[in-house]
């Protein structure tokens, strides 16, 4: 991400006044704002939010190669038996922690990341989720992950990695894509990963005025595109994409899943606006914001149809 048209001292400022950009935000702000004055809101948030929780893990686990059905999320609390429900696992684990990690975002956005990536790469039946499968306790601030269980993954980390787990990898280790074979760009070197992430720890402590959608979508497709740790690259992308979301009052009671959305659209349309981004160029950045808005729109979308179940009785 080096867009800066103006030179401007804060660059997500100058991103958001790239061409599209403004109304992406504008319609984004509105659809947002429609689903939030939804009756159901005031009197079921916890449940809507719970629901998104779930419907967004399953998105986000399908971008990374793993498309189960909702009700087969939902049902099972083995996530263990092969790669894919790994997969899975780590999405409704990272969905649970996500609303635990809001307060020490703007101070410590590196510290989040490997927390995040510790917790994607827990073994299963570490203990980290209660409930997850049935899509309870993972909303923002819900407790699904206690403070016993939350410590005991530096011990349970799959596959024996543990030295490679919760930090950014180094010179001479490589990526695991098996859950994140569609992004096919040049995997940066170790030192590029640390330049690039200390950057963007330092545009987020320092705070921007830009639109949440900006910062989001920049955070997103940062560490797509750096990748910088040695698995799970893709659902900790979406999962610091949603702490932006949620962490900056777009949407506080997380019920704007973007991961639904950026399923939705289809890992063929993520690549291509992901490539965008990846080029550098105003319009290639603008497109991937744009596309991040159609993926929050897409999520509000559902949590509507999500609040009008529950209005009929139906959910």
């Amino acid at each position: 991400m080096s867009t800066n048209p103006a030179g401007n001292s804060d660059p997500l400022v100058a991103l958001g006044t790239l061409a599209g950009v403004p109304d992406a935000v504008n319609s984004v702000r509105k659809a947002v704002d429609r689903v939030y004055g939804h009756r159901v809101m005031r009197r079921r948030s916890t449940a809507v939010t719970s629901e998104a929780a779930l419907r967004g893990a399953r998105g986000s686990a399908a971008l990374s190669g793993a498309d189960w059905a909702l009700e087969e999320v939902r049902r099972r609390s083995d996530f263990g038996a092969d790669a894919e429900s790994r997969t899975v696992g780590a999405a409704l684990r990272l969905t649970a922690e996500a609303g635990q990690l809001l307060s020490i975002w703007r101070q410590s956005p590196l510290r989040v990341l490997a927390r995040l990536h510790l917790v994607a790469a827990a073994e299963p039946g570490a203990g980290l989720v209660a409930g997850a499968g049935a899509g309870a306790g993972v909303g923002v601030g819900s407790g699904a992950v206690s403070g016993e269980a939350s410590g005991a993954a530096a011990g349970s980390v799959a596959g024996g990695m543990a030295d490679a787990v919760g930090r950014p990898r180094v010179a001479g280790e490589g990526v695991d894509f098996s859950g994140d074979a569609l992004i096919e760009a040049a995997l940066p070197d170790a030192e590029e990963v640390a330049g690039r992430l200390e950057g963007l720890s330092r545009l987020i402590i320092a705070g921007s005025s830009a639109p949440a959608l900006v910062t989001a979508a920049v955070v997103h497709g940062e560490l797509l595109a750096l990748r910088p740790f040695t698995s799970y690259n893709g659902v900790v992308a979406r999962a610091a994409e949603r702490i932006v979301l949620i962490g900056s009052g777009l949407d506080p009671k997380a019920i704007c899943p973007a991961e639904v959305g950026h399923a939705e659209l289809g890992r063929a349309a993520y690549v291509a606006a992901l490539d965008g981004y990846l080029s550098g160029t105003p319009d290639g950045v603008a497109a991937w914001i744009a596309h991040c808005g159609r993926a929050v729109e897409l999520g509000v979308r559902e949590s509507t149809a999500v609040c009008e179940a529950l209005q009929r009785g139906a959910a």
